[in-house]
């Protein structure tokens, strides 16, 4: 039976996975465990006579097979050029994609690895240099089936989806909509500022939660998001803390960054952009995932006015950064 999209995994228990990797060629030993994923399904799965695997059944109904071939055709060239990247294995079929009944999956080889640190500047630069080696590939030619990140689809897309799903309370529909309406003004002034931007394939999630670090470096696990974009995508979320110490760190960042990659300097005015673009797209994302059990259960506090409310302080101080730039 065919799963709804508002429950997309009610069919996806244990023997079924287990039948799944089976059939995609590796013999399972019965041993099971499921890792942290809102968005996919991600396990750990024990293999006679071998080591673990990670398997990944990909949400239905989100990605085409081609958008997900083209995120593993550009692990795989990554990991060709030496960049430390876990791409998928490529199964006896050929393929790096296997259809199990109404499921994608891939397998993945277990990297282990601790989270990055963000305060360790001599990290950062490593960091700088690990995205300058994958911007000097993901500049080699260009995505045909995945996103782009633009206004449109991060911002006015994610807006549309909020007020036609009711999702804004109406006590905060106008100044929410008044909101919304001056941000992406000052989105779209920004972007006509800098000027001409290269899009390249990008990582485009590059939060430290997507990040393994062991003794020889950083290593990235997922690619599930990865998209055409500006460089600047890729670095911002690097950076924490103040004013001073977030230009600390993207010094030490673009330090390491231009040994293998040009950067346009002009696209460090894009940053407070981009943050308000996820703000606005995350809200979108756990939104449209709204009818899914795992999300209430996991996100109890999103939907609520308060957050409503939060978010727009959140944003309102994003349009204040943003004036500042241009003081």
């Amino acid at each position: 039976m065919s799963q709804s999209n508002s429950t997309p995994y009610s069919t996806l228990d244990p023997q079924l996975i287990l039948d799944a990797i089976d059939d995609a060629g590796f013999r399972c030993n019965g041993s099971l465990f499921a890792l942290n994923s809102y968005e996919n399904r991600v396990y750990q799965v024990g293999i006679e006579d071998s080591a673990p695997l990670i398997a990944k059944f990909y949400r239905p109904h989100r990605w085409s097979d081609d958008a997900i071939l083209e995120e593993h055709q550009f692990a795989l060239e990554l990991s060709e050029r030496e960049i430390p990247v876990v791409p998928p294995i490529i199964l006896n079929s050929g393929s790096t994609l296997h259809h199990y009944q109404d499921f994608r999956l891939a397998l993945f080889t277990r990297q282990s690895g601790r989270a990055l640190e963000l305060d360790n500047l001599e990290q950062l630069e490593w960091m700088g240099r690990f995205i300058g080696r994958i911007h000097a590939i993901g500049s080699l030619s260009s995505f045909q089936h995945r996103q782009t990140l633009s206004l449109k689809t991060f911002g006015e897309n994610s807006y549309r989806f909020l007020i036609e799903n009711n999702f804004i309370p109406d006590s905060l529909l106008n100044n929410f909509s008044a909101l919304m309406k001056i941000v992406f003004e000052k989105i779209q002034q920004t972007f006509q500022n800098v000027g001409e931007i290269k899009s390249i394939r990008l990582h485009g999630d590059f939060h430290p939660g997507n990040i393994l670090w062991n003794d020889n470096g950083p290593w990235i696990v997922d690619l599930d998001d990865c998209l055409s974009g500006p460089a600047m995508q890729d670095l911002w979320m690097m950076l924490s803390g103040d004013n001073e110490q977030m230009t600390i760190q993207l010094n030490r960042i673009l330090c390491g960054y231009q040994e293998f990659c040009d950067f346009n300097w002009h696209e460090l005015k894009l940053a407070e952009s981009l943050r308000a673009l996820r703000m606005i797209r995350y809200a979108a994302w756990l939104a449209q995932r709204w009818e899914d059990p795992a999300f209430p259960l996991n996100f109890p506090w999103f939907n609520t006015m308060h957050y409503w409310q939060q978010l727009m302080r959140d944003l309102q101080e994003q349009v204040g950064l943003l004036d500042e730039m241009y003081s």
